[in-house]
């Protein structure tokens, strides 16, 4: 819920004089669901509840296939990005049902699965790599280096810092206002400050006309890269809080 509004409240505020694409763009990073696979391994990495990490951002990336589009068709004016249940039912099809088939086919699959994950984790990075390599032509194709310069590519970076720092300061602040534990905590900062490549540019061409996807992605595309950095300095300094927390226990 907070990501959203703070994507409304900024695209209506738009206090800099910049591509009204951009703050679009931003607005549509703001309803896509979290990340699975980046949040649940900070979590796991700062000593965090991975158990919750994996409900939590497995529900979120199932919610949002059928949420984002449908947040999309309310809170975005755009011609050709309706949201509609034919969209949604396109965007089920790309992401929905290779989840689901993925699933039910464990039972055959699992084991060998278990056994290659090294190659399996450079098959899922490099078809990320893909997705992103194919987006970022296409917005070249599309001319986006005549449309956005040095000072909003900067633009995109100072937004993307300072609404990553304000979801994580919340986050953090609700988490010990409502006396969560330390691992509950790194799973809520975790997977409640993410946004999710994979899904996102998938939805993105299926919502919104071709010559736009590039100006709508790229806010997520730097955003994805500027939350893997920040999320690995955060994940680093829990892991010590946590191991201290440790000592100290054992010590007394």
């Amino acid at each position: 819920m907070l990501f959203p509004v703070l994507g409304v409240l900024f695209a209506k505020w738009a206090p800099v004089n910049v591509d009204p694409a951009l703050y679009t763009g931003f607005l549509y990073l703001c309803i896509l669901p979290a990340t699975v696979q980046s949040a649940i391994a900070f979590t796991s990495l700062a000593g965090g509840n991975v158990a919750a990490a994996v409900c939590s951002a497995s529900a979120s990336s199932l919610l949002g296939i059928f949420l984002s589009p449908l947040l999309v068709g309310l809170v975005m004016n755009i011609h050709g990005a309706e949201g509609s249940l034919e969209q949604v039912g396109k965007i089920m099809l790309q992401l929905l049902l290779p989840f689901v088939l993925g699933h039910l086919s464990r039972p055959w699959t699992g084991e060998w699965v278990s056994r290659n994950k090294k190659w399996i984790s450079k098959t899922d990075q490099s078809s990320i790599l893909l997705v992103v390599y194919s987006a970022f032509s296409e917005a070249v194709v599309n001319g986006i280096w005549h449309k956005v310069g040095l000072g909003s590519l900067l633009f995109i970076v100072v937004v993307s810092l300072v609404l990553l720092a304000i979801v994580i300061l919340v986050n953090v602040g609700v988490a010990r206002k409502f006396g969560f534990s330390k691992a509950d905590e790194i799973t809520i900062v975790f997977c409640g400050s993410k946004k999710s490549l994979a899904n996102g540019i998938p939805m993105a061409n299926i919502l919104f006309p071709t010559a736009m996807i590039g100006m709508m992605v790229l806010p997520l595309m730097i955003f994805h890269q500027i939350q893997l950095m920040v999320c690995a300095v955060l994940a680093r300094r829990y892991k010590r809080q946590i191991e201290n927390m440790q000592q100290n226990q054992a010590s007394a």
